[in-house]
């Protein structure tokens, strides 16, 4: 199991120069609001998975600095040193890795990582953007081909949706577009539906795990295909243009599809309690964790970013319970003294 030893920012939002080590279990960061806690985990995942989870590279500069820097040490002693400088003539964000340098993180060098933040203890309440976000997430970091799909279905988009803005767009204009954004939206759709289905065959054990219930949790994909995905998306592309000219926007394909929840064979928004809904979520993260090394055989590493003040004792020792690399954020946080606990003042 990789464990990060040491994590130092510079001029990263609110810290100048800053330095924790981690420990290979679990490491409590404490402090006050605006203390830079968030900072911290923030700093970890872009060094983890090349990007933030929060805002742009030029949102994580602290105030009036002309550069950041984040050094993470592993416990097998490879060293990753991640810099921007926005007045560079890349503008964008160097990676060195064993003395390699890159503009993006290698997919080879992303490793595995589950976030939880309290965002995340709304994601049935939030908007359908945040749940195709989870999902799109959690397969992203197992399946490399989708995040390019996922990244190519966008630009498409963006260009089908410009030439709907446009006063007068033709057939044949939208028609490469189309072609594009129903391959690329195939892959995405197939493989959403074939990982909500091995979410969904766990997750009701998982949910009743954690709520001690005999309830009945499943999730399901807002689009049922059959037969052949990708036809089937261009045919609604060419069935719903002259809406979309209309509307100046592309109105159908994974980019407008959502994630829903059944709660005892009801829907989960119309008759589970708050408390039932934050289960569901933790179970989420439970599964997301295990599927993850199901498929990598690779243990990830935990960020749990201010979410126990909203969580009752027994969730947080259950989120405690595992064998992986955790490292968590809180206001105030009893925990045992067993714990790497680090006071930002």
């Amino acid at each position: 199991m990789t464990v990060v030893k040491k994590l130092s920012v510079q001029n990263i939002r609110s810290h100048d120069n800053f330095t924790i080590k981690l420990s290979p279990t679990v490491t409590v960061i404490t402090g006050d609001n605006g203390s830079g806690k968030t900072s911290l985990i923030e700093a970890l995942y872009v060094s983890l998975q090349g990007k933030s989870f929060k805002g742009s590279d030029k949102d994580m500069l602290r105030y009036e600095a002309p550069w950041w820097r984040i050094d993470v040490e592993f416990d097998d002693f490879i060293k990753r040193t991640i810099t921007f400088n926005p007045e560079l003539p890349t503008g964008k964000k160097k990676f060195v890795i064993d003395e390699k340098t890159n503009y993006r993180l290698p997919v080879k060098s992303k490793y595995p990582v589950v976030l939880f933040e309290p965002d995340d203890l709304r994601l049935l309440h939030g908007s359908p953007t945040r749940r195709r976000q989870f999902i799109d997430i959690f397969i992203s970091q197992l399946d490399t081909l989708y995040s390019h799909n996922l990244h190519k279905y966008e630009r498409a988009l963006k260009q089908r949706n410009n030439l709907l803005k446009k006063q007068f767009t033709t057939r044949d204009e939208l028609f490469v577009w189309d072609v594009a954004l129903s391959e690329y939206g195939s892959y995405i759709i197939d493989k959403r539906i074939a990982f909500i289905e091995k979410i969904n065959s766990q997750l009701n054990d998982a949910y009743n795990m954690i709520a001690k219930s005999n309830d009945t949790v499943t999730m399901h994909y807002s689009h049922t295909f059959i037969g052949d995905i990708k036809q089937k998306l261009l045919n609604d592309l060419h069935g719903h243009m002259d809406k979309d000219s209309i509307n100046g926007f592309t109105s159908t394909g994974p980019h407008r599809h959502d994630v829903f929840f059944q709660f005892n064979n009801s829907p989960a928004l119309d008759v589970a309690s708050r408390g039932e809904v934050r289960s569901i979520v933790l179970a989420l993260k439970f599964l997301e964790v295990d599927i993850i090394e199901q498929i990598t055989n690779i243990k990830p590493i935990i960020l749990l970013d201010d979410v126990f003040s909203e969580l009752d004792k027994k969730r947080q020792e259950q989120l405690l319970l595992n064998q992986n690399q955790t490292i968590i954020t809180s206001t105030h946080l009893d925990v045992k003294n067993k714990y790497n606990i680090i006071n930002l003042i």
